[in-house]
């Protein structure tokens, strides 16, 4: 196990700096002056020489990379050019926002979608099979902004039971774990765990009606094996696949949505995203990037990782 798991850390390797080689080119292949932000209309062409040479946008392209993973692997992602902030904390503030929101979405979504999941696996062109795979349907279909959107119109505008925007009372950012913060997460987690459930829904549906079809389930029930024993042998056979699925979907949650939190105007990592491409804040725009993406491949790691100690056919292979 700790061999696979060291080669497993040895693939990330390459995949990390690849992944901060294109973090650091698309923001710069994209058209526009980043200054613009921080410079006044009049100013003159000696402040803005000055300007780019503080943030080092008057080197070579190659200098720039080379300098900024250098300073990246200290921690240092550079100031922000909106707000001259440092970056990283304000990436670490959003990201323990969206960490919250993809946690509370993750439980709802997964735990909805394993239920209907096994539920049609066993109930296989049933009604309740219909019924369920219809919820899956709809979860991957309908736009979730759209979705967001109505939520707010029925439960905010409509009942006056939720509020519609924000992370907290009084506009404030901070997380707390009371009433007061959680009913600010409720409709922004339902709104981005629908399409989480409708995939491990259909995954999970998929996986259990593929086993149960299987020549050992029906050697297990011939011998006379009580029905909840053949339910840990089909959990256990179907739970590497999901697993996977789930640790994607997870990946893309913890990438924050940018349609969502701008809706729900959640302070997560999309809407720092979507503001940083707005104003044009190159360093704020390449730390967010990073981060994200740094989060997914360590998450994927993490994912192969629990699959070879559940199924350990995985190691072998």
């Amino acid at each position: 196990m700790l061999a696979y798991i060291a080669r497993r850390i040895v693939y990330v390797i390459p995949i990390v700096i690849s992944v901060a080689l294109v973090c650091f080119l698309l923001v710069h292949i994209t058209p526009g002056d980043p200054l613009v932000a921080v410079l006044p209309a009049d100013a003159s062409q000696e402040l803005a020489a000055q300007l780019r040479a503080a943030y080092g946008f008057d080197r070579p392209l190659p200098v720039q990379f080379g300098l900024w993973l250098l300073r990246a692997l200290h921690g240092d992602l550079g100031n922000s050019i909106a707000t001259g902030r440092p970056v990283l904390a304000e990436v670490m503030r959003a990201v323990a926002n969206t960490v919250t929101l993809a946690i509370a979405a993750a439980i709802i979504g997964f735990t909805m979608g394993i239920l209907l999941g096994l539920i049609a696996g066993y109930f296989r062109e049933t009604w309740v099979d219909k019924v369920a795979t219809s919820f899956a349907i709809a979860g991957v279909s309908v736009p979730h902004y759209w979705l967001g959107m109505v939520l707010v119109i029925i439960f905010s505008v409509q009942l006056n039971w939720l509020p519609a925007v924000g992370a907290g009372p009084n506009g404030s950012n901070s997380w707390a774990w009371d009433w007061a913060h959680l009913k600010y997460l409720v409709l922004p987690a339902i709104t981005t765990s629908v399409i989480p459930m409708g995939i491990v829904t259909r995954t999970v549906r998929a996986l259990t009606g593929d086993i149960l079809s299987q020549d050992f389930v029906e050697a297990l029930r011939a011998k006379g094996l009580h029905e909840t024993g053949v339910f840990r042998h089909v959990i256990k056979n179907a739970a590497p696949t999901a697993l996977a699925v789930m640790g994607l979907q997870l990946g893309y949650m913890l990438g924050g949505s940018i349609l969502i939190e701008t809706v729900f105007s959640w302070p997560g990592s999309g809407f720092l995203l979507n503001s940083a491409i707005f104003q044009r804040d190159l360093p704020l725009l390449q730390g967010t990037i990073l981060i994200l993406a740094l989060f997914f491949v360590f998450l994927n790691l993490l994912v192969d990782i629990a699959q070879a100690a559940i199924d350990p056919r995985i190691k072998r292979g």
